[in-house]
C-alpha cells in the first residue's frame, strides 16, 4: 500500500524531469516577456508624446524666421531711362516678404566702390504693420554704420508731386552731406524712396533726385492696375531735367534757386 500511495504522487505522474524544467524555463521566459513589452509599450508612449511637441515647434519654426529674401527668379518692374550716372553701373535687386511685400531696390555704384545713389519702390503688404518709421528705414540705408537724427531739407517737385527730403542733423559729420527722399502713392500702394550724393552741393543734389524720379518709369504692373494709371497720370507731368548751365545758376544764388518749379521748397 505505502508503494502505491508513492508512485501516485504529482510529480511522479509520468512527467519526465527534463520537461517539467522545459515548462518552468517556458513559463519564467513568457513572464519576462511581457515585462519587456510592457517597458516597449512605455517607451513607444513617451516617444510619440516627444515627437508631438518636436512636431508643434516645427510647424511654428517658419514664422519665426520669415523675412525679406532675393527674389532672383522675379523680373524687375521699373527701370530710370536716360539716366546721367557719370560712369555709375546700376544694380537691381527684388526683395520679397511671406506677407506679400516686395521692394525693387536699384543702386548707383563704380567697382570697388561704395553706393553713391539708391531707388526703392516698395509694394507693402501684410508686414508693413510691423514696421518702424520710414524715415529710420532711410537714415539705416544712407549711414548704415551707425543711428544719427533726421531732419527736414525741404521738398522737391517732380512728376510723382511734392516730394519730402531729408538729412542728418550733424551735417559737420557728413562732407558729402547726402539727401534722403521718400514719396508715398496711396493709390497704388508704393513707397518711392532712396539717397543720393551725387553732385557737388545741395542744388546739384536735390536737382539729380528730381531728374532721377522724373525719368522713372514702369516696365510692369503685373495684376495691379492702379500702379499703372498712377504712373500713366504722372507721365502726363513729367519734366526734364537741368541743365548743367541752368544747375550753375541756380547753385550762383541758393535762395532764388529753390523757388524753380522743379527745385520748389524751403530749406
Amino acid at each position: 500500500m505505502r508503494s502505491i500511495l508513492v508512485s501516485h504522487h504529482p510529480k511522479s505522474a509520468g512527467v519526465h524531469p527534463a520537461l517539467q524544467s522545459f515548462a518552468d524555463e517556458c513559463g519564467a521566459i513568457a513572464v519576462r516577456l511581457l515585462a519587456y513589452m510592457g517597458a516597449l509599450a512605455l517607451v513607444v508612449m513617451a516617444a510619440a508624446t516627444v515627437f508631438d511637441g518636436l512636431e508643434f515647434d516645427l510647424s511654428s519654426e517658419p514664422a519665426a524666421k520669415a523675412g525679406w529674401s532675393v527674389a532672383s527668379r522675379s523680373h524687375p518692374a521699373f527701370a530710370v531711362s536716360q539716366f546721367d550716372s557719370s560712369g555709375k553701373t546700376v544694380s537691381y535687386e527684388i526683395m520679397r516678404h511671406p506677407d506679400g511685400g516686395r521692394k525693387d531696390i536699384l543702386r548707383w555704384t563704380s567697382p570697388g566702390e561704395p553706393p553713391v545713389a539708391e531707388l526703392e519702390l516698395y509694394r507693402p503688404g501684410a508686414e508693413a504693420e510691423r514696421a518702424g518709421p520710414p524715415a529710420a528705414d532711410i537714415a539705416g540705408r544712407m549711414d548704415p554704420g551707425g543711428v544719427r537724427e533726421v531732419v527736414g531739407e525741404g521738398i522737391i517737385d517732380s512728376k510723382f508731386g511734392p516730394v519730402a527730403l531729408m538729412g542728418f542733423a550733424d551735417r559737420l559729420k557728413d562732407n558729402k552731406r547726402c539727401l534722403g527722399f521718400m514719396k508715398t502713392l496711396e493709390v497704388a500702394n508704393l513707397r518711392i524712396s532712396g539717397w543720393s550724393c551725387q553732385g557737388d552741393g545741395l542744388p546739384a543734389r536735390r536737382a539729380a533726385i528730381a531728374c532721377t524720379l522724373n525719368r522713372l518709369v514702369l516696365l510692369t504692373a503685373g495684376n495691379e492696375p492702379r500702379l499703372q494709371e498712377a504712373f500713366a497720370q504722372a507721365d502726363l507731368k513729367r519734366a526734364g531735367c537741368i541743365s548743367g548751365a541752368a544747375l550753375s545758376a541756380i547753385s550762383a544764388d541758393w535762395v532764388t534757386g529753390a523757388q524753380n518749379p522743379l527745385l520748389r521748397g524751403s530749406l
